[in-house]
Parts: C-alpha cells; structure tokens; sequence
C-alpha cells in the first residue's frame, strides 16, 4: 500500500485548493471547484474565500456568479450548513446530502410546531404541508421576497414557535424561515439576490424554477449523488479516512463505503497509520509547487475540510476553533496553519501569529498578504460572530 505523507498531503492541499501562486484559480467558480463548493454561514467568507484563491478579483465578480450569471448557487446541505456549490454539482446535493438534512429537519419542524407552536397534536405534517403549499403558490409570480415580506403576505406561514419558554436557551423564532429553509431543502425554491450589502446576509427568496430560468434537472439519486460528492472530495481534498468523509457529507460511514467501491477508490497509508483513500486516476505522487502563504477566513473550506485536522494545524487546534468547533481565520505557511488574521478599528488587517519559529521571509510574506487584504477590504470590517481564541485581544505575536 502506498505510503502519503503528511508533507505530501500539505503539498496536495497547495496545489490541489488553488493557494499556491502557481496553481490560482481563475474566477470564482474555479476556486468553488477546487474546494468542491464554499462555506457560505458567514456572508463574506465566500468573497474572502474567493479573493484568496483568484488573483485580481473584484467583488462584483462573486457578486456576478452568485446573481447574475448564477454559476455558483446557494444550497443548505451536508450538516445542516449553507453553502456554494458550482450550478452542475448541485443535483448531486439535492439527491443525497441536502436529502439527508431535509428529513431530519422536517422531523424536527413537525415536532415543533406541534410543542410549541400553532399544530396541535398530529397536525403538524398537515400545517407543514399547508404552509409549504401557499408559499410556492406566493412564490411563483417570480418576483423574490425576504422572509419577512413572505411572513406578511402568507398567512399559512405566518406565526412564531415559542421555543423552551421555561428555558435560558429558549425564545420566539419565526415559522416563516422554517418553511423557507424546507424547500430549500427539498429542492423547491431557492436562495435568491442578496438584499444587503455583500458582507450581510438578507436573502431573498423565489422558487427553484425562476432562479435557475432553463429547465430544472432533477435530483440524482442519492447513492449516485454521495459518489459524485465523494469523487469531488477526494480530488480536492485526498486522500482522506472513511470518518474524514462521513463528516464532511454528514452521511453514514456505510454510505461513504459504498460511494468508495462505486468509484474504484485506492486504498492508501497515511503517516499516522491510518488508512486513507485517493481516486483510481489520482495515485502518483504530488509535490510542492513553491513556497506559499495564505490568508483564509473564517469556516473557509480549507481548514474545514478533514474531521482528523492534526496534519496541518499541528497543537494549534484548540486556538483556531471556537467551542462549538467552528473555525475562525487563519494563516497558512506552505501547508500548515501558523496563526489568526483580525482586523483594527479602521479595518486593517492585522497577524495574529502562534508559532514563533515561523521563518522571516514567510513573516514578510504574510505581512505583505495582509496589506493586500487590507487594501482589498478598503477600510471595510468583516464581522464575525465566530471568534477563534486566536483572534482575540492580546492572543498571538
């Protein structure tokens, strides 16, 4: 069996997601596929995400393959988390992972609906149902709406679940986004033009018919879906474990398996014993294309991409992810993360550094990153409501 190092796999992930200067992308939706598809909870991480793989990228040209051209379209899928996908791979998406997730949210919604909200007991399929039958029936004048504007003009999907009134975590939370986020799942509408400003999100919302304007595909099936996904992934992001992948998907480990045999999947060693998997067409070895730094944002789909991370964050773990294991910035060196970027008050980026053997012309190099970013953000703070240990006042060097 084939031996990858872990030198190798910080080569391959150079190269393979578009950070090393000689393997860029050329537009957003190259950089989208050299990751498999782009984190997108947090608004700007996919402009960030973008710029830091896309040289000479202006916002407008995220803005134009997310709205305009609709190259780059938005689905909630694998763990319940929103993302960019390229338009071809999204099929793939509806028929497993967003599948997947769909049913586990519907589960929920019905049950809460019928315990805290306007159902009553065994209703709350039916109220769903209804609610999902008025907004398409809404929707499909084509013209976009927010989920407030959908709330007042549909009163099936109006109202509130009063959530664990009697608990800390509890509160009010409006059914209409519920609704949204279920045919959203289903495949049924879409997430529209963005109704703030690039670095906010307000989205709006019309139906998967007018947004993708031609026809619809359909939906593969879902063991065709998870071995597209996984197909994609291994290219991206190989070799990876069985438990790598069925957390990326948020699929069963049985899925994964059988995503593997149906693509001819290679078995491999990794350095720490493990077994990992590379696609039939992908078994030579990769090396460094040059030394690289990067600066990437938060949950960017780097640093998210392997459940087994130590390979190229080394101990730094625990200062990178907040405590619900979200990833906040990070700065990369050839492969491994060495530290945080923040901002100041008036928008300049700043390093935060955990390493102190970090070499100087790797420093200088992610300082001149850094006043590139800066220039590229024009004075404009990017918010985060994941804040890393390393990003707070004080940590780093």
């Amino acid at each position: 069996m084939r031996l990858v190092t872990d030198e190798e796999r910080r080569a391959r992930l150079g190269v393979r997601h578009a950070l090393a200067p000689t393997a860029k992308a050329a537009s957003p939706e190259e950089a989208a596929r050299a990751v498999v598809c782009l984190h997108a909870t947090d608004p700007p991480s996919v402009h960030l995400s973008c710029w830091a793989r896309v040289d000479a990228l202006d916002i407008d040209d995220v803005e134009r393959a997310l709205y305009d051209t609709r190259s780059l379209i938005r689905q909630q899928s694998m763990r319940e988390t929103l993302f960019v996908f390229p338009r071809d791979l999204v099929p793939s998406v509806w028929g497993s992972a967003s599948a997947r997730v769909a049913a586990a949210h519907r589960k929920r919604l019905v049950r809460d609906l019928q315990r805290w909200g306007p159902a009553a007991e065994g209703q709350g399929a039916a109220w769903l149902a209804t609610a999902k039958e008025a907004v398409l029936a809404r929707l499909a004048d084509g013209v976009p709406r927010t989920s407030k504007r959908v709330r007042e003009e549909v009163p099936e999907a109006a109202g509130f679940i009063e959530q664990a009134p009697d608990k800390s975590w509890g509160g009010r939370i409006a059914i209409a986004p519920r609704v949204l986020t279920q045919l959203s799942l289903d495949g049924a509408v879409a997430r529209a033009a963005n109704a703030g400003a690039w670095y906010t999100s307000r989205p709006t919302w019309t139906t998967t018919q007018a947004w993708w304007g031609d026809e619809v595909p359909e939906a593969l099936a879902a063991r065709q879906g998870y071995a597209e996904l996984v197909s994609r992934w291994l290219w991206s992001y190989g070799p990876g474990t069985v438990d790598d992948l069925a957390w990326w998907l948020g699929a069963t480990k049985s899925a994964v398996r059988t995503a593997l045999d149906d693509i001819g999947a290679q078995r491999v060693l990794l350095e720490d014993g493990s077994v990992g998997w590379l696609r039939e067409d992908d078994l030579a070895p990769v090396v460094a294309a040059e030394p690289w730094v990067a600066l990437l944002p938060l949950l960017d789909p780097t640093v998210m991409g392997w459940k087994a991370r130590a390979f190229y964050l080394g101990a730094h773990a625990p200062q990178l992810f907040d405590s619900a294991g979200n990833a906040g910035t990070t700065a990369w060196v050839d492969g491994r993360v060495v530290g945080a970027w923040v901002q100041d008050p008036g928008g300049v980026v700043e390093l935060r550094l955990l390493d102190d053997d970090v070499p100087p012309q790797a420093r200088e190099a992610l300082a001149a990153e850094a006043r590139r970013l800066s220039a590229w953000l024009d004075g404009q703070r990017v918010f985060t409501v994941y804040p890393s240990p390393a990003m707070q006042p004080g940590a780093g060097r």
